[in-house]
């Protein structure tokens, strides 16, 4: 049998558990209920909190973006193990009081938490329409990561636009039916395998074209002396860049309302223990990366044709793999891509539905509600995949881009949690400042400043615009925002 017929086979039994686990999840649970849609009434446990939360970790960035900036950026890549590590961390103050909050006024999105603090459905809305957006922009790197996997495993029998169709139109079914839930007990299934072939593959690419980690780095460091490095001349990226791309990032972090509203599924204990061990994902993320460090100097540049498909090509150009690592590498990498899919479908669709439509329509019945969140799952989805087909950003692009534009809810939300004079009037001008001057360096102009990351300008001049304006505009009632504060 030929590899790619493993790795096909492998890669479908992977889609139809994916799927029946998906489906089962919703099984006996309300059809037409908001809170069982958006948030499973409140009540996921530990395990599968954690593995939801890690799910965005390990998406297609994980076993193509990562291998491939470290392939294409040396140390520039391990902005991910550290971004993880600081992000989590307000979450384990910041989770449970929003929790309660969520809880008490019955919020299943990040939007309604803040429109209701600022006494906005205008804020609502546009939060809404920003996380829309950004969802669509981060939905895309994960289907072209289907897309990929599916395409260059089987050697090209599964087209480019066939594979990504397959892939996701399973997730659009199982979060249709079975909202947060499909995507949760996915997310198990899915971290836990993509965990072994993490360091499974990681491993074993390591030892068979190097004679480990030592040998590995030592060449590298021999044939390109500041490969390894940040911030010297012939480092990939400056130190401004490097660390600022940790900051917007770790600030963005939460702010992915499909991120922020696990606060609204669980306890305040999970939500601490999850905490906790979150930080493991960045320890699995390492051999990813290991991946490609061990291409430097086995492949050419100019034989990919972008960096995304170093791992996939490692094994079918150079290793001359068997098929059961084939079928290793494609369940596992198809894994990545899902486990992300999935929630941040879902993720937009309850965004759709309630940040926008419900806040202009706030008499929409909840049947009407469900209706539109699912209809959104399918729209969602065909706007990305279509750029996923027809769009030319790389994955790392649209991973940092996508980040740029979600940290810019951090003033809003802080600032309803801590500071009782900010405004409606503040938190909405600075948002669109910072959305405008972030996408400004993103896309019109060559440079930024001192070369640091385009959603952190944006985020800076969005915290002065913030400050600035709520303190010459009338704040909210009082009692309200300290409702908010002493949470």
């Amino acid at each position: 049998m030929s590899n790619w017929m493993f790795a096909l086979g492998s890669m479908l039994v992977y889609l139809v558990i994916a799927f029946a686990l998906g489906l089962l999840a919703g099984r006996k649970r309300s059809f037409w209920s908001v809170s069982e849609y958006a948030v499973a009434d409140r009540g996921l446990g530990f395990i599968v909190v954690w593995f939801m939360m890690g799910g965005t970790v390990f998406s297609a960035f994980a076993f193509l973006g990562g291998p491939g900036m470290a392939f294409s950026q040396g140390a520039a890549a391990y902005f991910v193990p550290a971004y993880l590590a600081l992000g989590i961390l307000p979450w384990y103050v910041l989770g449970p009081k929003v929790g309660r909050i969520g809880a008490r006024k019955n919020f299943v999105t990040l939007g309604e938490f803040v429109g209701d603090r600022y006494c906005s459905r205008a804020l609502t809305v546009l939060i809404g329409v920003i996380s829309v957006l950004a969802f669509i922009q981060y939905l895309t790197l994960q289907i072209k990561g289907m897309a990929f996997i599916f395409s260059i495993l089987t050697e090209g029998v599964i087209p480019y636009w066939f594979g990504a169709l397959l892939a996701y139109g399973i997730v659009v079914i199982y979060v249709a039916s079975s909202g947060v839930r499909g995507a949760a007990w996915s997310d198990v299934l899915q971290g836990a395998l993509m965990l072994i072939v993490a360091w499974a593959v990681g491993f074993y690419l390591v030892n068979t074209l190097h004679d480990g980690p030592s040998d590995m780095f030592s060449a590298i460091n021999a044939a390109q002396p500041d490969f390894l490095t940040i911030g010297r001349d012939g480092s990939p990226m400056s130190a401004m860049a490097f660390a600022s791309v940790i900051v917007v990032s770790a600030l963005g972090f939460l702010m992915w309302p499909h991120l922020f509203t696990k606060s609204y599924t669980t306890t305040e204990k999970r939500i601490k223990l999850t905490t906790l061990a979150f930080p493991l994902f960045g320890i699995f993320l390492v051999p990813v990366l290991f991946v490609g460090y061990a291409g430097i100097g086995v492949v050419a540049p100019d034989a990919l044709g972008s960096a995304d498909e170093l791992l996939p090509y490692l094994i079918t150009n150079e290793l001359g793999a068997s098929g059961w690592l084939y079928g290793l590498i494609g369940a596992g990498s198809l894994a990545a891509a899902m486990s992300s899919s999935d929630a941040i479908t879902h993720g937009g669709s309850v965004s759709f539905g309630r940040d926008i439509c419900r806040a202009v329509k706030p008499d929409l019945s909840e049947r009407a509600q469900i209706w539109i969140m699912r209809l959104a799952v399918v729209g969602i989805g065909a706007a990305a995949y279509w750029l996923s087909i027809f769009g030319a950003a790389g994955i790392i692009a649209l991973l940092v881009g996508a980040y740029g534009s979600i940290a810019q809810f951090v003033p809003a939300v802080y600032g309803a949690l801590i500071w009782k004079r900010g405004t409606a009037v503040g938190a909405i001008s600075g948002m669109v400042v910072g959305i405008g001057v972030n996408y400004y360096y993103q896309i019109v102009a060559d440079t930024t400043p001192w070369d640091m990351n385009a959603g952190l300008i944006g985020l800076l001049c969005n915290i002065a615009i913030f400050v600035a304006v709520s303190l010459i505009t009338k704040p909210v009632d009082e009692a309200l925002a300290a409702e908010y504060r002493n949470a």
